[in-house]
């Protein structure tokens, strides 16, 4: 089979999957969308525009604790002993990771540098621009999803480095994020290390302005998946006709996104044969983004198979990298 023909195969498979997702969460109560379709070519966009934001704080504190702590972030792990996998998960652009890459290589350190994203075009895109700016880079991206990438990595017995930046955990919500750990940890060496980034509680006004901003391009990103399933999936959604809402709850540290429906109105999506009513007001539940205390984190290591090393925080503690082993 060629290269055409797989990925021919690889996106039959994703449509036939979305489908399915979409169909499953239009039928629950309330009405539900998975955050991991926010990623076509068009969510990529919107989501790189998002992290260059002034309200977006997330970015800039992360790359902030990169910059600044990485000869310690490097001592902490060891990583001088002996050849290593950079293992990144959902590694977008890798505009914060390239500042590790770039101070890996100057310190001649034996890696190769794996990110795994299910979006192909992110891929594509990283690889093209490291190629470029890091041309001395050992690069391997793969399309798959973060589990079944590792199992096929962990027969190896080199010690691996696993980066989930970004508050990539954020889209779980605390019930949900231990089994994932746990399904992290099981697939991990002793001598292997996680390095998590985790937005902390702080000023709710502060949160909320990360996540509607003036400008509007939280909504559009937003939005972007009803259009979405509208080209890939048959469907009429007037992203006119919703509205997008953001609440942020201080004491449980969950940020939540909802598309409000604006008046009463039926969608159809030809794909699925499937009629939707929307009672005027009626949310769609689009994402959770959770935030932690350092005591949640600690619990949620323990809970998961872990124990914490270290954590690094920017200079205003918006944000912390954390550091796990194996427990």
């Amino acid at each position: 089979m060629d290269t055409e023909q797989i990925e021919s195969e690889q996106h039959a498979n994703f449509i036939k999957q979305f489908a399915a997702d979409v169909k499953e969460g239009m039928s629950q109560t309330p009405k539900k969308m998975y955050s991991k379709y926010f990623y076509d070519e068009r969510g990529d966009e919107l989501f790189q525009s998002i992290m260059k934001m002034d309200e977006y704080y997330l970015t800039a504190a992360e790359y902030e604790i990169l910059s600044m702590q990485k000869e310690q972030l490097v001592a902490d792990m060891k990583l001088m002993d002996a050849p290593f996998q950079l293992i990144e998960f959902g590694a977008g652009d890798g505009y914060k990771t390239k500042v590790l890459l770039r101070f890996l290589l100057e310190s001649e350190l034996d890696f190769e540098y794996i990110p795994i994203d299910i979006s192909t075009s992110v891929l594509v895109q990283l690889e093209n621009s490291l190629q470029e700016e890091l041309p001395d880079l050992k690069v391997r991206p793969i399309a798959k999803d973060y589990f079944s990438a590792l199992e096929d990595l962990k027969s190896n017995n080199i010690r691996k480095v696993i980066l989930f930046l970004g508050s990539n955990i954020g889209n779980f919500t605390k019930n949900n994020a231990p089994g994932f750990l746990t399904q992290l940890s099981d697939r991990m060496n002793p001598d292997d290390y996680l390095l998590m980034g985790v937005d902390l509680k702080k000023d709710p006004n502060v949160i909320l302005a990360a996540y509607n901003d003036k400008n509007g391009i939280t909504r559009a990103f937003n939005l972007n998946l009803l259009n979405r399933i509208n080209q890939e999936l048959g469907g009429d959604f007037d992203i006119f006709n919703f509205e997008h809402f953001p609440i942020y709850d201080p004491v449980s540290g969950a940020t939540k996104s909802y598309l409000i429906s604006k008046r009463e109105q039926t969608v159809c999506i030809s794909s699925l044969d499937l009629q939707i009513h929307f009672e005027a007001g009626e949310p769609i539940d689009m994402e959770i983004s959770q935030k932690y205390s350092i005591k949640d984190l600690k619990d949620l290591a323990s809970k998961s198979g872990f124990n914490v090393v270290k954590n690094y925080f920017d200079c205003k503690h918006l944000f912390t990298d954390t550091l796990w082993s194996i427990k």
